[in-house]
């Protein structure tokens, strides 16, 4: 089978890139559930069966706009946490800061947990449909853990990293204190399960 061009790969990116954006200014703007693929398409400028053919259904397009949302934010923590090196504590208060603050005044993020009634079916990528943005998180910080943490055996990583990752993202949909002050409690918890031993 021959490869197609590169200029098809180019263009079928940049398609996904501007019906991604389309799709979520539109969640924003009215909320998921009243987008519909029409409204995407012709915002793109697109037909809808060419919206049809990349992402299958609204459902897989709606997929593809939480995978975006995540990579974003798994792109400050892993910069959060590298700016601090070995110092867990410092590196995991950064970022459960990051990803608090930005969850806050993300305007896709208000959109869903504000949606009425919580219909929204986006929604559930940050409650029973979590797993993608903890499968993220928990793979970013057994990344640094991996380069800074080397005496800590991977499976407490692993622990560690899944149980930080659900707290944050429990404390995104229903917050209960500032953020200063749940990243200092986030950040004394990692201590304790991610500080390498002390000779």
């Amino acid at each position: 089978m021959v490869d197609p061009p590169p200029y098809r790969h180019t263009a079928r990116r940049h398609l996904r890139d501007a019906v991604i954006k389309a799709g979520r200014d539109l969640a924003i703007d009215r909320g998921w559930d009243a987008v519909r693929m029409a409204d995407v398409a012709a915002r793109v400028g697109v037909s809808r069966q060419t919206l049809y053919n990349e992402f299958t259904n609204k459902a897989g397009l709606g997929e593809a706009i939480a995978h975006r949302e995540i990579d974003r934010f798994m792109d400050g923590v892993r910069e959060a946490l590298s700016a601090h090196g070995s110092d867990v504590r410092a590196a995991v208060h950064a970022a459960v800061t990051f990803v608090l603050t930005q969850a806050g005044t993300d305007p896709l993020v208000k959109a869903v947990l504000n949606s009425a009634r919580g219909t929204d079916a986006l929604l559930p990528y940050l409650t029973t449909r979590a797993d993608l943005a903890l499968a993220a998180a928990v793979t970013v910080l057994r990344e640094w853990a991996g380069t800074h943490l080397p005496r800590v055996p991977p499976d407490d990583v692993t622990v560690g990293a899944e149980s930080l990752a659900r707290l944050v993202v429990s404390h995104i949909v229903l917050p209960t204190a500032p953020v200063d002050t749940t990243a200092d409690t986030l950040a004394d918890l990692a201590q304790r399960f991610l500080d390498p031993p002390r000779a």
